[in-house]
């Protein structure tokens, strides 16, 4: 998390010009910021999440009364409870008016000291909450962003998956069915691609109507090979029920495969029983001259 409002480009404008190179008390920055966000932390370990983190951490407990870690400390450093009287109730903005408190009172620090001293101190407040908060995400207007050539890398990785519309759009001719996958992409895998969305679609659709067309076109061209393979048949089968022609070849071969003396002069009974073999071919012939 780096939560860095505006506000404090002036602070640390004002503090370079009259501090130069003092170095900062990380000490008594956590302590100045635990007098804001962490209330009762000694009962509450989810305090700093509630206070300063996020609202799905939940609501601060109130019973028992509240008690600040500024109790009995010096007032140099910390918020005092008259001063809290005025801080927000949304975590997010009293993270960010707590920091403009601490920064206007220990001058030599900056932005960056909180965000890397006490970011990590919320982070680990709200994972003892339970709330997997990514923090970068909770400051004041941050916003993921990514470049168009990583998102539409992401959105093409996803749209293809099996599950949606296969590697090769097959599951995705439909219209309704391609939008509905689409829009699910951009939520489980394009966050912070929003600005290049439209151009993606675009893009993806081109990819789809491509990949059918192709499709088709294959399949085409399967469809008139195996017309071609059935045409060049049939006319070898035309040609084979002129006269005997057919049955001639089936005789010859079964002679020279199946009959130990290839129907040789002598064995006429070999012969004979080639021809009963081949007696379907007569038979298809009838049919075909049908």
């Amino acid at each position: 998390m780096n939560i860095k409002p505006v506000i404090f480009i002036a602070l640390g404008i004002m503090a370079t010009g009259s501090v130069g190179a003092a170095t900062c008390s990380r000490a008594n920055l956590t302590r100045c910021l635990d007098s804001v966000c962490a209330i009762n932390i000694g009962s509450n370990p989810s305090a700093r999440c509630q206070y300063c983190g996020t609202p799905d951490a939940g609501t601060p407990p109130t019973k028992g009364g509240m008690r600040s870690v500024s109790v009995g400390q010096s007032s140099n450093y910390t918020i005092s409870d008259k001063e809290l009287k005025n801080a927000p109730t949304d975590p997010v903005t009293r993270y960010a008016w707590a920091q403009t408190q601490c920064l206007a009172k220990l001058t030599a620090c900056t932005a960056d000291d909180v965000a890397d001293n006490y970011d990590k101190l919320i982070s680990q407040s709200c994972t003892a909450a339970g709330v997997a908060a990514q923090y970068s995400q909770l400051a004041v207007a941050a916003k993921v962003v990514k470049d168009q050539a990583t998102c539409e890398t992401q959105m093409q990785a996803c749209i293809i998956q099996e599950k949606r519309c296969g590697g090769n759009y097959a599951g995705c001719v439909d219209g309704v069915v391609f939008d509905r996958n689409l829009s699910e992409c951009a939520v489980s895998d394009a966050t912070g691609c929003d600005e290049f969305m439209q151009g993606i679609r675009t893009t993806l659709l081109a990819n789809r109507d491509t990949a059918i067309q192709n499709a088709e076109t294959v399949l085409n061209q399967i469809a008139a090979s195996y017309q071609k393979k059935r045409t060049e048949e049939w006319a070898v089968v035309q040609s084979d029920c002129q006269g005997t022609k057919g049955r001639d070849r089936c005789v010859e071969q079964v002679c020279s495969t199946n009959m130990p003396h290839q129907c040789a002069d002598g064995y006429a009974a070999e012969r004979a029983s080639a021809v009963l073999m081949c007696k379907y071919m007569e038979l298809a012939c009838n049919t075909v001259r049908k």
